[in-house]
């Protein structure tokens, strides 16, 4: 009786060729779309640049250096704006952040398990709500509300300080109304990531640390905390981002003012809220080509951003470290 010839080595040859052909066209389509990506952003680089080159051959550098905005005489400059948006943002930032830990280490270690997804949840929300809702919202309760008490109340205890002093406004149209809406945006970015990362962290770490005598604030300090002070970090600059970009909220709430002023109880502009409201209403080239200086402007402050993000990552993340040691 003849042996059945056996076609185990004819299938694990397809089967190879097979992974070979698939490997490699998973290779090509992943470098396809990385590629694409780098296409599309250096098409806006160019487009952008392209349409601000009449501004910037005009103005150059002093572009940088002049407050004015003004459209009669066409002059124009920067300065009045990359203020503002630099104070709202990082303001903003440094008022959201330890919010936004103190909640994520809320949610991770300390609510009862039956609240902690409806907090989570709650808390979340806020980043689905669009950014014109917010504004409507911040111009018919939030900034009432602050003229009417947060502001006085402001004036009176840190009114010896040029932030804190000027005249109050009624409708409270502001830059720390844009403050505060931004805090409120940045919130559940910030606070969502950071409670992922302190879920991550081993449960043996906090463990441990608690059955040495440590107290749960030394346990957070020293165990939680600096093992997620990069993916923090990269939180905080994401939140940033998202500040640095808004236009339409912080549109409806700033006022739009082309006069510089230290107070923050006055109305104030920002580089994406300026282009929102004056580009399509933009009379002649110079005014539209100068507010698309404002755009590769804010371009690439978003561009040094991320770099900066990418650099505090490498540089604080734990299992680099650990690898150089």
């Amino acid at each position: 009786m003849s042996a059945v010839p056996s076609t185990t080595p004819l299938l694990t040859s397809r089967r190879r060729l097979l992974d070979r052909i698939g490997d490699r066209a998973f290779a090509l389509l992943t470098f396809l779309a990385a590629l694409l990506s780098v296409a599309v952003v250096a098409a806006i680089v160019w487009k952008v640049f392209g349409l601000a080159h009449l501004s910037i051959s005009r103005y150059g550098v002093d572009f940088f250096r002049t407050t004015a905005w003004d459209p009669v005489k066409n002059n124009y400059g920067a300065l009045l704006f990359l203020y503002g948006t630099a104070v709202t943002s990082f303001v903003a930032l440094l008022v959201a952040a330890p919010v936004s830990i103190a909640i994520g280490l809320y949610l991770s270690e300390l609510a009862p398990r039956g609240v902690r997804g409806l907090i989570a949840s709650l808390v979340e929300m806020l980043a689905a709500i669009p950014s014109v809702v917010l504004g409507l919202w911040g111009i018919l309760v939030l900034g009432p509300f602050m003229a009417a008490h947060v502001d006085r109340w402001l004036q009176h205890v840190l009114g010896w300080t040029p932030m804190f002093s000027g005249k109050l406004g009624q409708n409270g149209l502001s830059m720390l109304t844009a403050i505060a809406i931004l805090t409120i945006m940045m919130v559940p970015i910030i606070s969502s990531i950071s409670r992922e990362l302190f879920l991550a962290v081993p449960n043996e770490l906090e463990e441990g640390a608690l059955a040495l005598g440590a107290t749960r604030w030394e346990m957070v300090r020293g165990v939680i905390l600096p093992s997620t002070r990069s993916g923090i970090a990269a939180a905080m600059i994401l939140g940033l981002a998202r500040a640095l970009g808004e236009a339409i909220a912080v549109t409806q709430v700033i006022g739009g003012a082309t006069r510089f002023s230290p107070s923050w109880f006055a109305p104030a502009d920002t580089l994406a809220s300026k282009i929102a409201d004056n580009y399509q209403s933009a009379s002649t080239n110079i005014e539209a080509s100068s507010l698309i200086y404002l755009a590769a402007i804010l371009l690439v402050i978003g561009l040094i951003v991320n770099i900066l993000a990418q650099v505090i990552i490498r540089r604080f993340d734990p299992l680099r470290a650990a690898a150089r040691a």
